[in-house]
């Protein structure tokens, strides 16, 4: 199997470099910028993190992460079972309320051109993203979201939360704190912390 991850760790791309990571498996890491010529020439998006994995190409983190969990078997629940089913409901409830009103902030922010940005979004972002990520604190099992085993949206959770923080959004929950401190003190989490 062969991989090459585009993306830096700055971006979204951080997601499959810690997954990667974890998984301890062989792969190229090509810390390249959106809409660079190398990302356009493996996907039309022009938008990172892109897998190449052998030879062919995966655009959008969460695709990635639950390709490689499925590949390797690991940080996943089997398909077709309802611990799979519940592992799918958080990574689809973590996309909609959380990285949504993130990347919409970002837009706001710096990616749109400036007319048409709307600075005043944000402060509304940001409220409904303290009330979703206090509901969602509320139901980690704990240690990680499903319980004992740590799955595919632990780490878009945890990014997430990162993300959040250098955005300056709301302090989240105390109890928050703690769960992705257990998943930042992680030894993949800090090597892919590292890379460019």
């Amino acid at each position: 199997m062969k991989y090459t991850l585009l993306g830096t760790a700055k971006t979204r791309a951080f997601r499959p470099l810690w997954l990667l990571e974890e998984l301890e498996v062989d792969y190229e890491h090509q810390p390249v910028g959106p809409r660079s010529d190398e990302v356009r020439r493996a996907s039309p998006l022009g938008k990172v993190p892109v897998l190449l994995a052998d030879d062919r190409a995966i655009p959008d983190s969460a695709a990635i992460l639950q390709f490689l969990a499925d590949r390797h078997g690991a940080f996943t629940f089997a398909a077709g079972t309802v611990e799979r089913a519940k592992q799918d409901a958080w990574t689809f409830r973590i996309l909609d309320e959380l990285d949504a009103l993130l990347w919409t902030a970002a837009r706001h922010s710096f990616i749109l051109p400036e007319p048409a940005r709307v600075p005043a979004i944000k402060d509304s972002l940001k409220s409904e993203f303290a009330e979703n990520l206090s509901r969602i604190t509320d139901e980690i099992a704990g240690p990680y979201l499903l319980g004992e085993t740590m799955t595919v949206p632990d780490i878009l959770l945890c990014h997430c939360g990162g993300w959040a923080r250098a955005a300056k959004f709301p302090d989240p929950p105390e109890a928050f704190k703690d769960y992705t401190r257990t998943l930042r003190a992680r030894e993949a989490y800090k090597r892919a912390s590292a890379l460019p």
